[in-house]
């Protein structure tokens, strides 16, 4: 297989939704715990990857079996399967190839780490399979936007968080036939008040592309959000979640959570708001959905590399 038929599979440019979590999970680890372990984030960085572009190729895979409108930008342009005329043989054995990859990385992680690691892994693969695949998918319903906001962008930094800092965090183990689960809670709704931009762009990101998708959607009973809710509260909802992003780093700022520097992050409005503008005028997957993904890009990358500066410099 062509390594830009691939990449269009696997669709290489929204797995910034993964990645930057995972760095943002890193970054806050070694800020707020002052530890970093190169070869558990080498592990989580293969598993994780892998298994994104396992669950996007198994998408593609899913919406070209049963698609019923056969032509449009979704499925003419878009699916890698029907543009590049892939055999879906070949796209399968991809699929597999690429969750035994992401499996035997994250078995290995879990054998550095510890059980909770595996509890976390297993139902974050169980979620991103179901997303895609199984009688109802995840994603042919008005559920995706939570899911794929609450595990790529809390679940994910939170296990790149706990590579790391362990204990500090979280413990599961077993002891005489009896599960003991620690947690420490104040760090851990901790962790969830800073993934909140992460959870709200990653959800941002799914809406987007529901938005874009709304008529192709309803010929292939594919009953997302904005089909429940209509084009215009679902615009309206997406202008919103990235302001509460914004809000809620103010506000972590006041209470001492983030470091001042993370208030630079506010000039990325101004961008923002412009990519919001222009989406809301065209919501379109051709010209206008990659948007979302930039929205994305610009406010977390911000608060990683002002993080990384607190981190190096603790005074700020």
């Amino acid at each position: 297989m062509a390594i830009t038929k691939f990449l269009k599979l696997v669709e290489i440019q929204t797995k910034a939704a993964s990645m930057i979590p995972l760095l943002f999970g890193t970054v806050y680890a070694v800020y707020r715990f002052h530890v970093f372990e190169p070869w558990h984030f080498v592990l989580m960085l293969i598993s994780l990857l892998s298994f994104d572009m396992t669950t996007t190729a198994i998408n593609n895979y899913v919406d070209y079996k049963k698609a019923n409108r056969k032509h449009g930008y979704g499925y003419e342009k878009h699916n890698a399967i029907v543009k590049y005329g892939m055999n879906p043989t070949a796209v399968l054995a991809l699929i597999i190839l690429l969750f035994t990859i992401a499996v035997t990385a994250g078995v290995l992680l879990f054998l550095q780490t510890g059980w909770l690691l595996l509890l976390l892994g297993a139902l974050s693969f169980a979620v991103g399979i179901l997303y895609s695949f199984g009688p109802i998918p995840i994603s042919r319903m008005p559920l995706g936007e939570i899911f794929s906001g609450l595990f790529m962008g809390f679940v994910i930094i939170f296990v790149s968080a706990y590579i790391h800092a362990g204990d500090q965090l979280a413990s599961l183990s077993l002891q005489g036939g009896t599960v003991i689960l620690q947690v420490h809670l104040l760090e851990t709704l901790l962790v969830f008040l800073i993934s909140i931009p992460a959870i709200l762009g990653i959800a941002n990101i799914m809406l987007a592309n529901n938005i874009c998708d709304m008529e192709e959607d309803i010929d292939n009973k594919r009953y997302t959000l904005p089909i429940y809710i209509g084009k215009g509260p679902a615009l309206l909802l997406f202008k919103l979640l990235y302001y509460a992003a914004y809000v809620d780093v103010i506000v972590l700022a006041i209470l001492g959570v983030h470091p001042l520097i993370l208030l630079l992050v506010l000039l990325t409005v101004v961008p923002v708001s412009k990519n919001i503008r222009t989406f809301t005028a065209q919501p379109t997957k051709q010209f206008t959905f990659g948007l979302s993904v930039q929205n994305f890009l610009l406010t977390n990358m911000a608060r990683i590399l002002a993080l990384v500066v607190a981190a190096v410099l603790p005074f700020w």
